[in-house]
């Protein structure tokens, strides 16, 4: 008779995994134990490293070792591997634009997931570690919206990882965003610095004077009748960040499900847009091995392109 009884695990510590925090660490390596019983169980004191309690936000060392208690999650169908077959996969190899040995960037199609969870089966980067296969290592530098396009970094190296990530705290990493906005966009706006707060419930973000200090930079490229395509350049990373601070100013992002104006999606709706448009398109930031100064650029997709030349006849 089969032992389904959850075992403790011990886990020694490679140093490619050197200087993660322990809750992302088992966050990635338990993939069906939901985030909320990860916590619990770091909180409880039943997670040990080095036979000794530790915080989540506890960074790891080379040769730490780990115990990982017994964890026994509800009784579901076990989560098929993700197949290369599948379109959504499939089409993931063509949306690379630039991979070496260190990193990975990839121009994101909207309606994508960046991981898999709450429903999802799979995001970006379960279809990427299904793409390659060979990968030790593949993890998010950062993330965006699921119904965002354009760059997302994913880092093929621990080294590789650590240093993106430090650039984006350190705020030397510039990403620029095209927007498609409601109304006129005055050009005096040039910077949104509305304090942000989420609701932990339901991830909604509004401003509140209580919220996290957010900085967004804003130009104008191009006017249309009822709509203004701006350039977004994020300085702080808050969730919702660009489409809340263009909620705020009065100009909503096209097809917008939580902070947009149905008016404006049905006036764009008449352009042949269906989706939010929001787009990563650029991102400048120092090689993480080379220290070479990286500049790359993502092309929008062609129902975004589409909408634009229809907005331009109009």
């Amino acid at each position: 008779m089969k032992d389904d009884k959850p075992q403790v695990q011990f886990i020694e510590i490679a140093d490619d995994f050197e200087g993660q925090r322990i809750d992302n660490f088992l966050r990635a390596r338990l993939k069906n134990v939901p985030k909320s019983m990860i916590y619990r169980v770091l909180r409880k004191g039943e997670v040990r490293v080095n036979k000794k309690r530790i915080k989540p936000e506890y960074k790891l060392q080379a040769g730490d070792l780990i115990r990982v208690p017994p964890i026994r999650v509800p009784e579901q169908e076990d989560a098929a591997p993700v197949s290369t077959k599948l379109d959504r996969v499939a089409e993931l190899e063509h949306c690379i634009i630039y991979e070496d040995d260190h990193m990975l960037v990839l121009n994101k199609p909207s309606g994508t997931a960046v991981h898999g969870g709450s429903g999802l089966k799979f995001g970006a980067i379960e279809a990427l570690r299904a793409l390659r296969p060979q990968a030790r290592f593949l993890e998010l530098v950062h993330r965006i919206d699921r119904d965002t396009s354009g760059i997302l970094l994913v880092a093929k190296k621990r080294s590789a990882l650590r240093m993106l990530q430090e650039q984006f705290r350190n705020k030397t990493v510039q990403k620029y965003y095209f927007a498609l906005v409601m109304g006129e966009w005055k050009a005096s706006c040039k910077r949104v610095t509305a304090p942000l707060l989420k609701n932990e419930v339901n991830s909604i973000v509004r401003v509140n004077p209580n919220g996290k200090p957010s900085d967004t930079r804003f130009k104008v490229l191009e006017r249309f009748k009822d709509a203004t395509l701006v350039q977004a350049s994020p300085v702080t990373g808050r969730t919702h960040q660009i489409r809340v601070h263009c909620q705020y100013t009065g100009h909503p992002i096209a097809w917008d499900d939580r902070y947009g104006d149905r008016r404006f999606d049905a006036y764009t709706g008449k352009m042949g847009l269906s989706r939010l448009f929001l787009h990563a398109a650029n991102i400048s930031f120092t090689h993480p091995a080379s220290g070479e100064e990286m500049e790359l650029n993502a092309p929008m997709n062609q129902e975004l392109e589409n909408a634009l030349v229809k907005l331009r006849k109009a």
